[in-house]
């Protein structure tokens, strides 16, 4: 009886608009492109989606959120540091914007493709494939911060919960950070406008 054929193994690739096809689960620098980066990510909606608004509240406007509050709670910041804040989600223009509690449910599996992910970002666009510490722990300040503002303004959470969940922020004030859901395009644009401020600061070309 004749063997029967193996079955093709699944796709791990997605083809982008640029015409790059990146593989998730080895990607390589050389295919990840930031206009794809812009497109995807102004199209994801944080919070699942339940945010106020005519418009979902993007991963792409977060990331100008918190590249801002960085920026304005961390001493000395210097553009490579600005270009990881801005970036610090770029892998959910592959696998979408995934709540905490879901993150946790599916565990190391997510973790891991969400890391190669970052890295070969990282790699990409000339940062260190793995930030250092006091970087990675200032980002993530920056993005406890935005998220309070964003489930308290946006997405139903009272004060109390919100400070429970996200702590409570310090030196700044709500006024400092009125948030207004951007249509795609405008986020995909002030997303790629912020890039390329930050790469001119740089001095280099990507």
């Amino acid at each position: 009886m004749p063997a029967s054929p193996k079955a093709a193994p699944p796709r791990a690739w997605q083809r982008m608009l640029s015409g790059r096809r990146l593989d998730l689960l080895d990607p390589s620098p050389l295919d990840i492109e930031i206009s794809d980066i812009a497109h995807g990510l102004a199209r994801v909606a944080r919070w699942n989606g339940q945010t106020e608004g005519d418009h979902a509240y993007s991963v792409a406007q977060h990331s100008l959120l918190v590249e801002d509050i960085f920026r304005r709670t961390t001493p000395d910041v210097t553009p490579e540091c600005s270009m990881a804040a801005l970036l610090h989600d770029a892998p959910e223009y592959v696998i979408g914007d995934m709540i905490s509690p879901f993150k946790a449910t599916l565990g190391d599996d997510y973790k891991s493709v969400e890391k190669r992910l970052q890295r070969a970002i990282h790699l990409r666009f000339t940062l260190a494939p793995d930030l250092p510490q006091k970087l990675k722990k200032a980002i993530k300040r920056a993005d406890q911060i935005a998220a309070f503002y964003e489930a308290t303004q946006l997405a139903g959470f009272g004060v109390t919960e919100a400070a429970k969940l996200f702590g409570r922020p310090r030196g700044m004030s709500p006024e400092e950070l009125r948030i207004q859901p951007h249509p795609p395009k405008l986020a995909q644009t002030k997303f790629l406008d912020r890039f390329k401020m930050i790469e001119e600061a740089r001095g280099e070309k990507i």
